[in-house]
C-alpha cells in the first residue's frame, strides 16, 4: 500500500507541476513535471507485479484491468509529452490512473484466473489497444475543442498550451493507427485463442469489439481516401471509443460486478 499512496502522490504532484507550467509559460515546454511522473508509472507498475507475485498469477478483474488501462495511458502521456506540447494531457491522465490506482488498492485483488500465455498475450494486446484508443479519445475532445475557439474566435489562453491544430490532428491519427493495429491484434488473437470466442456470456463483447473496429477502420479509410478531418473525424472517434468501452469494460463490469462471473 505504502508504494501505491507514493504513486499516487507523485502522480499528484506532476499534475500540478504541469498545471503550474501551462499556466506559466502558456505552453508545456518545461519537463520537470516528467520526473515525478515517470516514478509514479513505475511504482503503478510494480505495484501489479507485487500484487500479481503474492497470488501466484495475472489478476485482471475489472478495476485491476482498470488501473492497468490507467497506466498505459500515463506511459503513452509521458512519451507524447517528452517530444511535443501535448503534456497537456497529463492534467487529465495522470488524475485518472491516480484513481484507478487508489481504487484497485482498496477493492482488494481477486484470484487469478490461470491464463495461459495466449490468453494473457490476447487480455495484453486488448489493455494496450484500449490505453491508447483512449489517448487517441482525449485528443480528439482537445481538437474538437480547439477548433470550436477557432471557429468563434474565442482565443482562449489554454490554446497556446495546445500543438498546433493540424500537428494535434496528425497525432491524433496516428495514435488511432497504433490503437487500430492493437485492435486487431485484439480481435485476431480472441478468434485463435479464447475458447468459444462467441459464446453467449461473450457475444456482447465480441460484436461491440467487432463494431468499434469497423468504425475505427473507417475512419482511417476515409482520412487515407477522402481526407476526413476536423468535427466528423472527432464525432468517428469518440463514436467508437463509446463502442470500445461498452465492449471491453461495460461487459466487465456486467460480468464480474453484477452477475459475478469470473470473465
Amino acid at each position: 500500500m505504502t508504494i501505491v499512496l507514493i504513486a499516487a502522490l507523485l502522480y499528484l504532484v506532476a499534475t500540478g507541476m504541469l498545471v503550474r507550467t501551462l499556466a506559466r509559460e502558456s505552453a508545456a515546454t518545461g519537463a520537470a513535471w516528467a520526473a515525478p511522473a515517470v516514478i509514479a508509472t513505475i511504482l503503478h507498475g510494480i505495484a501489479h507485479l507485487l500484487a500479481w507475485r503474492d497470488l501466484g498469477g495475472a489478476d485482471l478483474h475489472f478495476f485491476s484491468a482498470l488501473s492497468l488501462v490507467g497506466l498505459g495511458m500515463a506511459v503513452a502521456t509521458l512519451l507524447f509529452g517528452l517530444r511535443g506540447r501535448t503534456a497537456a494531457l497529463g492534467v487529465v491522465v495522470f488524475p485518472l490512473a491516480t484513481a484507478s490506482l487508489l481504487v484497485y488498492a482498496l477493492t482488494g485483488h481477486h484470484d487469478p484466473e490461470g491464463l495461459d500465455w495466449r490468453l494473457q498475450l490476447h487480455a495484453g494486446f486488448a489493455l494496450l489497444a484500449y490505453a491508447t484508443l483512449a489517448i487517441a479519445a482525449l485528443l480528439a475532445l482537445m481538437l474538437g475543442a480547439q477548433e470550436r475557439a477557432l471557429r468563434r474566435r474565442e482565443f482562449h489562453r489554454w490554446l497556446r498550451a495546445l500543438p498546433p491544430l493540424t500537428e494535434l490532428e496528425t497525432l491524433l491519427f496516428r495514435t488511432i493507427t497504433v490503437g487500430f493495429v492493437l485492435l486487431t491484434a485484439t480481435l485476431l488473437t480472441g478468434v485463435l485463442f479464447v475458447h468459444d470466442f462467441f459464446a453467449q456470456h461473450l457475444i456482447h463483447k465480441s460484436v461491440l469489439s467487432v463494431l468499434s473496429w469497423l468504425v475505427f477502420g473507417a475512419l482511417l479509410f476515409g482520412r487515407w481516401r477522402y481526407g476526413w478531418r476536423g468535427p466528423p473525424a472527432v464525432r468517428w472517434t469518440l463514436a467508437a471509443m463509446v463502442l470500445l468501452v461498452l465492449a471491453f469494460f461495460g461487459s466487465k463490469f456486467v460480468l464480474e460486478l453484477v452477475l459475478q462471473r469470473p470473465r
